[in-house]
């Protein structure tokens, strides 16, 4: 399952379930552009997407028994740039 919240309207927001759905929106993720790094969000495994060095989403997993079952996706430019990324750099 992939929860994603892109900002404050509900539209923005999207549930995707089934493991092909969610690796086909995960992609959108990707790109040449884009950097991703390995973080930890709130003590859990997560990754942080950059693009030209901001923050564009910020991605944590649950995994259970070695398998990621849950990705929750925080892709709201405003909440966004109210984290403190600092101890990342």
């Amino acid at each position: 399952m992939l929860r994603a919240g892109g900002g404050a309207l509900p539209a923005a927001s999207a549930v995707v379930r089934g493991a092909e759905a969610v690796a086909r929106q995960a992609l959108m993720f990707a790109g040449t552009a884009r950097v991703a790094r390995p973080v930890l969000v709130n003590g859990a495994a997560g990754v942080l997407v950059t693009v030209d060095g901001e923050p564009v989403s910020v991605l944590s997993f649950t995994v259970t028994e070695g398998k990621i079952v849950a990705i929750d996706a925080l892709t709201d430019r405003e909440r966004l740039a109210g984290l403190d990324l600092s101890a990342l750099g």
